[in-house]
């Protein structure tokens, strides 16, 4: 792994001494990663299986007339074919929580069309055969006729009064008086704080900029995969690659109405998710069809359909004013958003208005958001989910502020800058918190004092986001030699697995190597929320603790009965028991204890089961270096630091990990991707050759300082992480490539021609 001193720097406040947390351990699930063992979606076989496909929509908004599966059913080999009518009508009003609320009426009809189709992609139909060649013969097979109608393929189109209206039953929420008419803007969402016409009024300089961003998705490497079949009694058993196990059993067992208990999710290994695996899309469907096949049914998504027809986060733009005195005390700020949500309701724009202005400290703040229906796919979660455009807008418009006061862009942060105490504009008030010291740790850097040559330009942007608890199990169990199994409900995609490890080890005082993690399924742990939020290191670590803790009660009651002594007189220390008040017992280590558990009750074990509060939010902040060709406006990043406050780095290599993922995603976002839609609604870019997502050649070493102020809220000081190094990206890039062009860009991505039309006036 190296030393960390060629990885990145680490500035630890708090000053504590831990004996695990902190160490760059090797990983659990490593070996049998790099020696292709461990099983991911596709990878599971099951006897009898055979092969499912979707039949999806070519048009981007269209009535189905008809929908004709004869031929299809008469091809040998096939086993079933089901459309919208083989699943049972959900009542509009039944609403599911995730990372992003979503409506479980929207999500059936999403996984699969009744009357119409809403995008490119949509699914229409899904047949299974014995094989896969027969399951794509028999797709091509089943005749759909529809009455072609207009789409609606962007905000600003959907919003006029004269545009198609998608969905009949929809008007706009949050407008007072309630429109009578249905409506292509789902809802409106408003934050307020303090009195923002008094602060503009109070204020000597007003800067106003709008920003546009475009559909991005997760580009998560792994394809959406699983394996379902149903036993002889009616119970369903679900394989597949996900954000959350539970998740998946409560979603698919809704849209398929079965009773939860009827369906057992088993996770496999995930190859990446980033909040685009929160949602199912082919596990209903392959339940179905297993249940009408009598077989277990595989479905694996080509790339192309995972474009097509999985969410990608909203594209939508960013209206940012901001007042400040002379001296740059910000007075005022307001900020309007509109995303594109997709077919159906659900963008995170009450998250970018929540999260836009939060690392400031303004006493007048407005934030409205518009959520937009248009004929793309349904907008899903996407690491920081609705936080980069907004900090996008904000940033930017933050840095032609320090122009025009003539300010330093980071003092002009400082100066401004939340800290504990500080009122947000969703109305929380922060405890401590670390985003000072972010700024503290950018002017030390030698990044942001380094010369830059022609062409060149830096750029520095912030970004905030809340982080999460949530309902959260462990189990913590100690085998018969002294070695503990940690059980959690949640899938490892960051490095879970190594953390809880690792606070299990601290808790328990035994070294690491002991510890084995696993992600259980639906039946073996209690219930978790999914992986999302960045909460899994906050809120199933302190389920690990509170359980490790358990199993240290459990471990002294059995060292009392050996010893024939009171509990009070038995102490935890360094992994043993030790009797305080006698010198005649020797300390008992965990393999003794355990090796005479059948002696003093049983087997031994510590669990939790908790709602989690007290998560502390994530603040950091970016300095991007960059050359522009003026000749041709290609980009290049020259260099990058990303800097944040984690709370407590309880694995640093998996921390520097997220702060690298994270700033490399949104570079990509800043320049070049994006969903390229045709006149007629149809995505043109449906794989990776065309949807261009950086790779390790185009990027520089990404440079990390991770910096820790504790979370008074978790027992080790925990910050989610995840999430926040995805929010300062696009607009420290912008920034950067506005000062080495001299002129301001505010549309991404940043490709070629786009910056090329900046640069020549056009």
């Amino acid at each position: 792994m190296g030393n960390e001193e060629d990885i990145g720097k680490i500035i630890d406040y708090s000053g504590r001494e831990f004996q695990y947390i902190g160490k760059r351990t090797i990983r659990p699930d490593g070996v049998d990663k790099v020696t292709g063992r461990a099983n991911f979606g596709a990878d599971f076989t099951v006897n009898g299986m055979i092969h499912g496909r979707v039949v999806r929509s070519p048009h981007a908004h269209a009535k189905i007339k008809k929908i004709n599966v004869d031929k299809a059913l008469k091809l040998d080999g096939v086993k079933a074919v089901i459309t919208g009518k083989d699943f049972p009508e959900i009542d509009i009003n039944d609403k599911a929580v995730g990372e992003v609320v979503v409506s479980y009426y929207d999500m059936a009809h999403n996984i699969i069309a009744r009357d119409k189709v809403y995008y490119d992609g949509h699914a229409v139909a899904a047949v299974a055969a014995t094989t896969p060649d027969i399951a794509e013969k028999a797709a091509k097979l089943i005749e759909v006729e529809y009455d072609v109608l207009k789409p609606v393929m962007t905000a600003a189109r959907a919003m006029k009064k004269n545009a198609p209206v998608l969905h009949k039953h929809i008007v706009t929420a949050g407008v007072e008086p309630k429109p009578e008419k249905p409506s292509n803007v789902a809802s409106r969402t408003e934050f307020k704080l303090g009195d923002p016409a008094a602060g503009f009024a109070d204020a000597d300089v007003i800067v106003e900029r709008e920003f546009s961003t475009q559909t991005v998705h997760q580009g998560y490497i792994e394809p959406h995969a699983c394996c379902a079949s149903i036993s002889a009694d009616g119970n369903a058993n679900v394989w597949c690659s996900s954000q959350g196990q539970f998740m998946v059993r409560a979603y698919t067992a809704k849209i398929c109405g079965m009773e939860t208990s009827k369906v057992k999710v088993i996770p496999a290994e995930i190859g990446g998710g980033f909040g685009g695996k929160t949602v199912v899309y082919l596990e209903p469907l392959a339940v179905m069809l297993a249940k009408k096949a009598g077989r277990p049914v595989k479905m694996v998504m080509t790339r192309d359909e995972v474009l097509r027809a999985t969410g990608p986060t909203s594209g939508g733009t960013a209206r940012a004013k901001i007042g400040a005195k002379k001296d740059g005390t910000i007075v005022a700020g307001e900020l309007e958003l509109v995303y594109e949500a997709g077919a159906y309701p659900g963008s995170p724009v009450a998250l970018g208005c929540m999260t836009g202005f939060a690392p400031y400290d303004i006493k007048n703040v407005s934030c409205v958001g518009w959520d937009v229906l248009v004929n793309r796919p349904k907008a899903a979660a996407y690491r920081a989910p609705g936080a980069p455009v907004a900090a996008f807008g904000v940033e930017c418009t933050l840095d032609v502020l320090a122009e025009e006061l003539g300010m330093c862009p980071l003092e002009l942060r400082m100066k401004n800058a939340a800290v504990e105490g500080t009122q947000a504009p969703y109305g929380v008030k922060f405890n401590r918190i670390g985003y000072k010291e972010t700024l503290e740790a950018a002017k030390a850097h030698p990044h942001w004092s380094a010369p830059l040559g022609p062409n060149q330009g830096r750029g520095i942007a912030s970004g905030f986001w809340f982080n999460i608890g949530g309902t959260s199990s462990a189990e913590v169990m100690v085998n018969e030699d002294g070695t503990v199994i940690v059980a959690t409900g949640n899938p490892d995609i960051g490095g879970s697995r190594a953390s809880m490890a690792l606070m299990a080890a601290e808790g328990l005082g035994i070294d690491v190597a002991r510890i084995k993690p696993l992600v259980a399924d639906t039946e073996s742990v209690p219930f978790s929320m999914l992986t999302g939020g960045s909460r899994v290191t906050f809120a199933t670590g302190k389920a690990v603790i509170e359980a490790a803790q358990d199993a240290v009660n459990d471990l002294k009651r059995r060292a009392a009965k050996i010893w024939d002594v009171d509990i009070e007189q038995v102490e935890w220390e360094n992994g043993q028991a030790v009797c305080i008040e006698s010198t005649q017992h020797k300390p008992l280590s965990i393999a003794a204890i355990a090796a005479k558990a059948d002696k003093t009750g049983g087997a031994i074990s510590g669990r939790a089961n908790i709602n989690a509060t007290g998560a502390g939010p994530g603040f950091g902040t970016h300095i991007c270096d960059v050359e522009v060709d003026p000749e041709t406006g290609y980009v290049t990043v020259l260099r990058y630091t990303a800097i944040q406050d984690v709370g407590k780095a309880i694995h640093p290599s998996y921390v520097e990990g997220q702060l690298q993922g994270g700033a490399v995603q949104g570079i990509g976002w800043a320049l070049n991707e994006e969903y390229v839609y045709g006149e007629d609604g149809r995505l043109q870019n449906t794989g990776f050759l065309d949807y261009r997502m950086p790779v390790a050649s185009d990027l520089p070493m990404i440079d990390t300082v991770v910096v820790e102020v504790p979370n008074p809220g978790h027992p080790y000081g925990v910050r989610g992480v995840g999430e926040t190094p995805i929010v300062p990206p696009l607009a420290a890039v912008a920034n950067a490539v506005s000062h080495a062009i001299g002129k301001r860009v505010t549309d991404l991505p940043l490709s070629p021609p786009r910056l090329l039309a900046v640069i020549d006036g056009k």
